[in-house]
């Protein structure tokens, strides 16, 4: 199961499987010696063309289906279908979904809205609903140190990159603790990182926290807590800011005047609201 944002990925079975339209979750069997995880990786490509990260946790159906004799076939069948329904998920810029297997079960590959899924608007085989109905976004919870650095009505701001859950926006500079790390020590780390300033870390503002659900980063749904404890530092007179880290959640550093946020120019995030209301 992938979901992004509102949506969801399904593929449409091919006219020979049924009578009328059906779309399901993309995937298919598992070769004898596969791992059920590496199996979906590869369906999902051959459905979709999209390469994808695969989770730990499986929704398990089973069911049986006996048919009759037919005109076209004497012989009667029993078979029982057991399904695992992974949590999986793709690069945000991962490109339109197409099939790329020939002649295989499913014909269509593209993302549909979730709400007309649950809602009975789309086609899908019946099982689908089922276990969109048991799915429950992954809980992420990420402790973070940030800095409210303060100058001259200026306070020091990193914008977010692309990469980022709210791209785009100019937030406190910092980031996460690592298991066992000291937050001070995470902060002067993140924030060398971030504006190349070695900084001294000064007393607990507050502690902010915001709580969402929705596409990570990564691609992958999730159920985020963000606490972020917010101190007060200090940083070089003489030195310019710089981001110098490659790759990161933030692609730009700069003093912002505090005039220019309470306005509204400057785009910012809750977190640096928090700060300058709860700074004394």
């Amino acid at each position: 199961m992938i979901l992004r944002d509102d949506d969801i990925l399904l593929s449409r079975l091919a006219p020979y499987l049924g009578d009328h339209e059906q779309w399901t979750l993309p995937g298919g069997g598992i070769d004898f010696g596969e791992d059920p995880r590496d199996a979906v990786v590869r369906e999902v490509h051959e459905e979709t063309g999209l390469d994808v990260e695969v989770g730990d946790r499986a929704w398990i159906d089973s069911a049986r289906r006996y048919a009759s004799p037919t005109r076209s076939s004497s012989v009667s069948t029993d078979m029982h279908s057991v399904r695992m329904v992974f949590e999986a998920w793709a690069p945000p810029d991962s490109p339109e979904p197409r099939v790329v297997e020939v002649d295989g079960s499913t014909v269509d590959a593209r993302w549909v809205p979730l709400a007309a899924v649950l809602g009975g608007t789309w086609p899908v085989v019946g099982w689908v609903r089922a276990a969109i109905e048991e799915h429950e976004a992954t809980r992420v919870q990420r402790l973070a140190a940030k800095a409210l650095v303060r100058r001259d009505g200026r306070i020091l701001l990193a914008r977010l990159s692309r990469f980022a859950v709210e791209s785009g926006l100019w937030t406190l500079p910092g980031g996460g603790v690592d298991h066992g790390e000291h937050p001070a020590a995470a902060l002067v780390r993140e924030l060398f990182e971030e504006t190349g300033l070695a900084a001294e870390v000064g007393d607990l503002v507050g502690v902010h926290d915001l709580h969402l659900t929705g596409t990570a980063p990564n691609g992958r749904h999730e159920d985020f807590h963000a606490v972020n404890l917010i101190f007060t530092a200090v940083v070089p007179d003489d030195v310019e800011p710089r981001v110098t880290e490659i790759g990161g959640t933030t692609d730009d550093v700069a003093w912002i005047d505090v005039a220019d946020i309470t306005s509204g120019v400057v785009a910012v995030t809750e977190v640096v609201r928090y700060a300058l209301a709860s700074a004394p």
